[in-house]
């Protein structure tokens, strides 16, 4: 997420108490988790494990727990807690919602737009024209829909990702900075959940059409032209290519990278990336012509040919 206004690595460490090794005057201009950091950003790391990552990436300025060598042309802040202090950032710049009329003063609705009966729009939320936002659905605050596009009762856009923190006392959740962003004639049914992102935007591409009960967890980058069917699950910083085909009840677990007309059978359970053109099948899932073979051998072993 982008800062309202830029500070410098100096800055940032005065203000939380930190002690600064490497580039001072480095200006901090976003924050990003590690799976999105960008030139300019900040992110943080307090694990060993993922140091050399971290420290590999394209974050100017890090929070981290322990002091170490800084590579050239960035800024560390050690602190004791970096996680804390990151989240802390940014609750400043995503401060907790306030929640008054149900299409907010400043969302912008597009000509031709229709809000069903107890439909809401949050602050900043921005809406296309000739879109169609079903009973009851939400846009939370900064969601972004395209011309064309069809909410169905009951879904909430824009929630906060399921993302928490491991800690001695329990899991504490992430601060969300990011938002949603659906593209031109996106169709989404009823009863689905599109997740915000933690610190980039979750996008949904042109054209895609997404059945009921579907679930986009965070950070996702679903693809144009995509079908996802009835009770699809895509986990959290997945990236779908164009016109892929998720069949009833897929699940997809968290990273992965599905190549453009990647098709997934039904209640098959994704964990690794897929090819351009190819179909997947079986829990967990594999090239479908590979599943049916193991299937028939199964059988085989089994006397039942």
């Amino acid at each position: 997420m982008l800062l309202a206004q830029p500070v410098t690595a100096q800055e940032l460490a005065d203000r939380l108490g930190g002690q600064l090794i490497g580039d001072s005057s480095l200006v901090v201009t976003g924050l990003n988790e590690i799976h999105h950091v960008e030139a300019g950003d900040l992110c943080f790391v307090d694990h060993p494990r993922y140091y050399a990552p971290t420290l590999a990436s394209a974050a100017s300025v890090i929070l981290i727990d322990q002091v170490t060598e800084c590579p050239a042309g960035k800024a560390l802040i050690v602190v004791d807690a970096p996680f804390f202090a990151y989240n802390d950032l940014v609750r400043e710049q995503r401060p907790a919602t306030q929640y008054g009329d149900r299409i907010d003063a400043s969302a912008e609705i597009g000509e031709g737009t229709v809000f069903g009966p107890g439909a809401a729009a949050g602050a900043g939320v921005r809406v296309g024209a000739n879109c169609h936002i079903g009973p009851n659905a939400v846009l939370l605050e900064g969601v972004h829909l395209g011309d064309g596009v069809t909410i169905g009762a009951n879904t909430v856009v824009g929630g906060e990702a399921f993302y928490f923190k491991k800690t001695t006392a329990g899991y504490h959740p992430w601060r969300s900075g990011g938002t949603v962003i659906i593209g031109n004639d996106v169709t989404i049914g009823p009863n689905c959940n599109i997740s915000r992102g933690v610190s980039s935007p979750t996008v949904i591409g042109d054209g895609t059409k997404l059945d009921a009960l579907v679930q986009i967890g965070h950070d996702c980058k679903i693809g144009r032209h995509c079908l996802l069917a009835a009770q699809v699950g895509v986990a959290g910083n997945t990236t779908l290519g164009d016109w892929c085909v998720l069949q009833g009840q897929v699940g997809v677990t968290q990273n992965l990278t599905l190549a453009e007309r990647t098709t997934v059978m039904a209640q098959s359970g994704l964990m690794n990336d897929t090819e351009a053109g190819k179909s997947y099948f079986g829990s967990p899932a594999q090239e479908a012509r590979v599943a049916y073979r193991d299937l028939y051998n199964l059988r085989g072993l089994r006397g039942k040919k």
